[in-house]
This record gives structure tokens, C-alpha cells and sequence, in this order.
């Protein structure tokens, strides 16, 4: 019967995922339309040209046609798996898109795994010593994680560790140009923009993890295990891990979508060859196609990380599924 929940949930979630991937094409594409900015200027460059070949190349990219037309066929060329061409680079959007997705997701898993392991680490033991410094440490941490925006610490950590010591690079990604290297190579070039993501991330799941820890040390069976006698080890590892692991993984899940939105700046601010910088890039030059296809790719990743986030919440606690 339980499994019979669980299934029905994620079939629940799975139809209510489609129309909802559809509704942001939709308004991404509306607003990136209504934008400022003539993506023609990109396509012609700094050359004068006349009238006549302007209305052309508008014509060649069906820029003239209404805005609902060309949502139309855009969404018809989408669910053929074709996102177009870029109007900057004059490549497949989706090429464009798989050579930078491999650096925005070791940047991303990157941060997420420091962000996790910190995360946790400082949120149990603040729970366990609270009160104390660690507990202080804590708190400070989330106060900073919530206050401090992501570009001006990534270019606190520039100045510190780059610039002033030069222990590390300031960025890049690419350590030996034009050949393969391994990610012992890469590491020295990632550890900036992964602590700079990873910062705010850690702060949330710390006092998350915090809070959940303190519910639940309160709970009856935890003071029942504690009165047979077991050690506080094991009441941690048997009994507290296993109840405060919903509500951290619905966290964690639920901020996969921020981590994506805040490797823009970070991509960005140490000149990260990713995703993020190639839609800071497509925004200033005016590149639709790239755009609309970046935000979509990064909407369905949201949609998907927000689905398994569901899933997992419902396997760890299946009566999820009933409410």
C-alpha cells in the first residue's frame, strides 16, 4: 500500500512538471523579447547597412514575424530538440551549451559537496554544543552566508589568496591551454569559485540542520535511547540522522536551483568558462537564442533537482505521500 503512495506521488509530480517547464519557456521567451536591445546590431556589427539588408537579415531570422508567431515556432523547433543558432558565435545553441556545461557542473557539484559536508558537520555540532563556541561560529556563519553577496566575496578571496599570497590563481580554468589536464590540475583553479558559491549554501544547511537537530534531541524515543543506556554517538548515528535527514534534504534540494543562478556571477567574477558566464556573455550582446536556451536548460535542471528532491523527501518519510 505504502509503495502504491509513493508511486502515485511521483506520477502526481512528473504531470505536474510539464506544464510547468512550458509555462517558463513561455514567459522567458516573452520577456527576453521585451527586452532592449536589437538583436540585428549583432548580426550586422559596427558596418553600416542599408535599410533594405537589415529588413533581410530580420527576414533570414524571422525576426519580423508577430511575437506569438515565433513563440510558435520556437516551441515547434524545442520539442524537435533544436534550439537554434546563436546570432554571436553562429553555432548550434545546444553545442554552445554542452561545451560549457561540463565546467558548471564541477563547479557547481563542487560547491554543493562543501557546502553539504560543512553544512552538516557545523549544524550537528552547534546542536550538540549549544551554547558554545561552535555554536557561535555557527550563527555567525549564517548571519555572513545570508548578508554577504557571492561576486564581492569571490573578489575578497581574488585579492587574499590570488593577488596578495598567491597561493592560488584568480581564474580561469584551464591551466595548461590547448591539452587535456586532470582534475588534480583543475583543483588549484577551482577552490576560489567553489568556497566563493559554496558560502551561502553552507550557512542554510547549517542552520537547518541546526534547527532539525534540536527538534528532535528533544523528541521522546530520544530520551528513552538515552535512558537504556546508549552512548551519544549512537543515539546520533541510530536515531537523530535519520529524522533530521527530510528536512536537510529538502534544503539542499530546493537551493540546487539558487546554486545554478549564483554560478552566473561567480562564472563571471573569476572567468569561469561555464554556463553562467556564457549567459552573461549572450546577454550583453543581444544573443536570444542562446539565452532563451541557457534559461530553459536551467529551468528543467530546477524542475528535475526540485522532482528528485520529492521523491527522496517521500522515500525517507512516506507519509509525505499521503498528506
Amino acid at each position: 500500500m505504502g509503495s502504491k503512495w509513493v508511486l502515485w506521488f511521483v506520477l502526481r509530480r512528473l504531470l505536474l512538471a510539464v506544464p510547468l517547464v512550458l509555462a517558463v519557456v513561455v514567459v522567458n521567451f516573452v520577456l527576453i523579447k521585451l527586452a532592449p536591445g536589437d538583436p540585428v546590431t549583432v548580426l550586422i556589427g559596427d558596418q553600416p547597412a542599408s535599410p533594405e539588408y537589415i529588413a533581410q537579415i530580420r527576414a533570414q531570422y524571422g525576426l519580423d514575424k508577430p511575437m506569438l508567431e515565433q513563440l510558435l515556432i520556437y516551441l515547434q523547433h524545442v520539442l524537435q530538440g533544436d534550439l537554434g543558432q546563436s546570432l554571436a558565435q553562429h553555432q548550434a545553441v545546444s553545442t554552445l551549451l554542452i561545451e560549457r556545461l561540463g565546467q558548471t557542473l564541477r563547479l557547481t557539484s563542487t560547491a554543493l559537496a562543501i557546502a553539504i559536508v560543512i553544512g552538516v558537520l557545523l549544524g550537528i555540532l552547534a546542536a550538540r554544543f549549544r551554547g558554545g563556541p561552535i555554536d557561535g561560529l555557527t550563527q555567525t556563519t549564517t548571519l555572513l552566508g545570508f548578508s554577504v553577496p557571492e561576486f564581492w566575496l569571490g573578489q575578497l578571496l581574488i585579492v587574499v589568496f590570488a593577488v596578495t599570497l598567491g597561493w592560488l590563481p584568480s581564474g580561469g580554468a584551464q591551466p595548461v591551454r590547448g591539452s587535456n589536464f586532470t582534475f588534480t590540475q583543475l583543483l588549484p583553479y577551482l577552490v576560489l569559485p567553489a568556497l566563493a558559491l559554496s558560502f551561502r549554501y553552507t550557512a542554510i544547511i547549517g542552520r537547518m540542520t541546526r534547527s532539525a537537530m534540536l527538534d528532535v534531541s528533544g523528541s521522546e524515543y530520544i530520551t528513552a535511547a538515552r535512558s537504556r543506556g546508549l552512548l551519544e554517538g549512537q543515539v546520533l548515528r541510530r536515531h537523530m540522522l535519520r529524522n533530521i535527514a527530510p528536512p536537510v534534504v529538502t534544503v539542499i534540494g530546493y537551493n540546487l536551483g539558487f546554486i545554478l543562478a549564483g554560478s552566473v556571477m561567480i562564472e563571471t567574477v573569476f572567468s569561469w568558462p561555464g554556463i553562467g558566464r556564457l549567459l552573461y556573455e549572450s546577454i550583453s550582446k543581444r544573443d536570444y537564442p542562446v539565452m532563451t536556451g541557457i534559461l530553459l536548460m536551467i529551468s528543467i535542471c530546477v524542475v528535475l533537482a526540485n522532482l528528485i528532491t520529492d521523491i527522496l523527501h517521500v522515500l525517507l518519510d512516506p507519509r509525505v505521500a499521503r498528506e
